[in-house]
């Protein structure tokens, strides 16, 4: 299994947001704008649930690759770190999922 993590594609995110527009994608998508970071996020976000009612494993692992990668670059654009997703799920975590949503 591969030991890359969220955290290091968090990192990545990160340091391509500082490159330059003409060497980074990242960059590329921040300086259109978090409502373009959105639309695709949820683009990449439906091809998953697509891929996931096709019963395409394959597909599947590559479009939750996106997703992850699309969420991240979506956060940064947000100023919205790993950490802040992290804490609140460790918080619903405490309870149980029914409890949890009951509490929304």
């Amino acid at each position: 299994m591969s030991r890359f993590t969220l955290a290091d594609l968090e990192q990545r995110v990160h340091d391509r947001a500082g490159a330059s527009a003409e060497k980074s994608y990242t960059r590329q998508l921040l300086d259109r704008g978090v409502p373009h970071c959105a639309k695709k996020f949820g683009e990449e976000a439906v091809e998953a649930v697509l891929a996931a009612v096709a019963e395409d494993r394959e597909r599947l692992i590559a479009e939750s690759a996106d997703v992850l990668y699309h969420l991240l670059v979506l956060l940064q654009a947000r100023g919205i770190k790993l950490a802040e997703i992290e804490a609140l799920l460790e918080s619903r975590a405490k309870k149980s999922g029914l409890e949890e949503k009951a509490s929304r």
